[in-house]
């Protein structure tokens, strides 16, 4: 399992959250909302502190991002790729 992410994603992040280094985000499974990956289930974000068991873990800038363990069923063995919309002017997640 590997994160990665665009200049732009990331520079949303730290604007949007307020994020600096020594933060952790945390991308998790919740219910409902729309996904190609798993019906019925999509991908939650939550700044909280260091990961318990991670499934993935990439720091940037000094920030933490990262996946715990638990949530593997989600990406059926997928990358995840973090990128920024323009046009949308949001954050949008694919798998690969």
């Amino acid at each position: 399992m590997e994160i990665t992410f665009t200049q732009p994603a990331i520079k949303w992040f730290k604007n949007e959250m307020d994020l600096e280094e020594g933060d952790y985000l945390r991308f998790f499974v919740r219910y409902g909302g729309h996904s190609s990956i798993q019906p019925g289930f999509s991908l939650g974000i939550s700044m909280q502190d260091e990961p318990y068991e991670p499934l993935a873990k990439r720091e940037i800038d000094g920030i933490i991002f990262f996946i715990e363990k638990k949530d593997q069923w989600y990406f059926k063995n997928n990358r995840l790729h973090v990128k920024y919309s323009r046009k949308r002017d949001e954050i949008e997640f694919i798998t690969d």
